[in-house]
């Protein structure tokens, strides 16, 4: 690009705009500046979208690598209680589809003693002006450990200190006193259950104390079809192989069916979370390779081949099919169905239909023992998409960044040469400028010395006639 001057604005000893000037020799340099630090935003931009696109992949993942686990969630198996207000199961990877009749007699409770109620709990309750007494607390019924409990004047003698010390001791029991409008009472309770947390006091001398009969202190009570249980809790492991019974009411003239099948909540949760994933990740690419019709564009990445390449990758995918396998053969036989944007829906109905009448054909539909389920299939192909060195979006990304260095590398050399160049071109012009500010007295100068040898010559005034800007300007020629 080209630089001129008005020669009638320069001359009259205004001089020149240093500044348009230099800004105007580096132009060409700036303009290429500029392109290189916007094909930095692109690239930034590309970035982003590569990384939040390699994250909705290893999501898709994690969700497929869960439906091709032969002991997830589609194996699972859950245990439902006819009378879960009575009595709840739970059921784990060991345990076998059947269905178990269950009466419960008596719940498993925790031992309890206490006293008859006292004016209050601050007063000594040793008699007789004794000093001192004795209780023995035993624990674990009558084959249990005998607690010995010494009582202090001073010490531990009213119903205050004396619960103090005994939740002091560590015996598995805890002391409270206990005010209503009778007055205060000592209650020990056990902090285990069933007959192990028995309690019962064998001795109390020297005290005012008159505890009532022991209450509590019992196994659970039931039987498993037709089997007689007895469990120091309400938490039942291993009566039925794999299955926790919990106990919650005892109903000696009710059964309740515990009935153990695959459990169709949670394989209907892994597929929401898989058809979730994927559905993010097709909707994400969709948004590249859509056109505007405003700008009659596509996304920052609608030029990148590898990713149309991934969108293939996954609508095959989606689309795979097995064979026979009682007529689940394809999503779309589940309740699963492709869209015309390749994401998919699920019909929650039909899709709890098939798996309620066929679980074990579902299963396979995804997995099987020779690996050629779909779910098997879409993990194989995830895993080669997301290899930490191969996978296509982890390829772009790196080549993303050595295409980002280059240009950080190539930005900062023409920043520095252009930095370099103003200081000369400046340093150019001011001398240039110099010199035209000082025309005018330079011509005014020669002008007098010809008229001093008195001769006859015209001269131009540094002031003419012609209109001119006040300051001496560059134009682009």
């Amino acid at each position: 690009m080209g630089v001129s001057f008005n020669a009638a604005a320069i001359l009259n000893g205004s001089g020149i705009n240093i500044q348009s000037v230099v800004t105007a020799i580096l132009t060409p340099e700036t303009s290429a500046l500029t392109s290189l630090q916007n094909q930095q935003t692109d690239l930034s931009t590309q970035a982003g979208l590569l990384t939040g696109y390699n994250n909705n992949l290893a999501s898709l993942q994690t969700a497929m690598n869960a439906l091709s686990n032969l002991n997830g969630p589609l194996a699972s198996l859950s245990a439902t209680s006819s009378q879960p207000s009575m009595l709840t199961a739970v059921a784990d990877s060991t345990a076998a589809p059947g269905v178990h009749q269950i009466v419960v007699t008596s719940l498993a409770t925790a031992g309890t003693v206490y006293t008859d109620p006292l004016a209050d709990g601050n007063t000594s309750i040793l008699t007789g002006g004794a000093t001192t007494g004795d209780i023995q607390l035993q624990i674990g019924g009558t084959s249990g450990v005998t607690q010995d409990i010494p009582i202090t004047q001073g010490s531990n003698d009213t119903l205050t200190t004396l619960a103090s010390y005994i939740n002091a001791q560590g015996w598995g029991v805890s002391a409270s006193v206990v005010n209503d409008a009778n007055g205060a009472r000592l209650a020990i309770y056990s902090q285990a259950s069933g007959t192990a947390g028995a309690l019962a006091i064998t001795s109390n001398t020297s005290t005012s104390l008159n505890f009532k009969p022991p209450v509590g202190g019992a196994n659970a009570s039931l039987t498993i079809d037709g089997v007689p249980i007895s469990s120091a809790s309400n938490t039942i492991s291993g009566a039925i192989a794999g299955v926790t019974i919990n106990l919650t009411t005892a109903a000696p003239s009710t059964q309740i069916e515990v009935t153990v099948g695959p459990d169709a909540t949670q394989a209907a949760t892994a597929i929401t979370a898989f058809v979730t994933a994927y559905n993010a990740l097709i909707g994400n690419l969709n948004t590249q390779f859509t056109v505007d019709p405003t700008t009659n564009t596509e996304g920052p990445l609608g030029g990148d081949s590898a990713l149309r390449a991934l969108q293939s990758s996954l609508l095959a995918d989606a689309t795979y099919s097995v064979s026979g396998n009682s007529g689940l053969v394809n999503l779309a036989s589940l309740g699963i169905n492709l869209n015309g944007d390749g994401t998919l829906t699920i019909d929650n109905t039909q899709l709890n239909a098939t798996f309620t009448a066929s679980p074990a054909a579902f299963q396979s539909f995804f997995q099987n023992s020779s690996v050629t389920g779909f779910a098997d299939n879409f993990s194989a192909d995830l895993a080669n998409q997301t290899n930490t060195t191969t996978g296509v979006l982890n390829l772009d990304i790196a080549q993303n960044k050595t295409a980002q260095l280059s240009l950080t590398d190539q930005t900062r050399t023409l920043q520095d040469r252009l930095t370099t160049q103003k200081a000369a071109l400046t340093l150019q012009y001011a001398a240039v400028n110099a010199t035209l500010q000082a025309y005018p007295s330079l011509l005014a100068e020669v002008t007098a010395e010809i008229g001093a040898l008195g001769g006859n010559y015209n001269t131009v005034s540094a002031s003419n006639n012609n209109t001119t800007p006040a300051t001496g300007t560059a134009t682009g020629g």
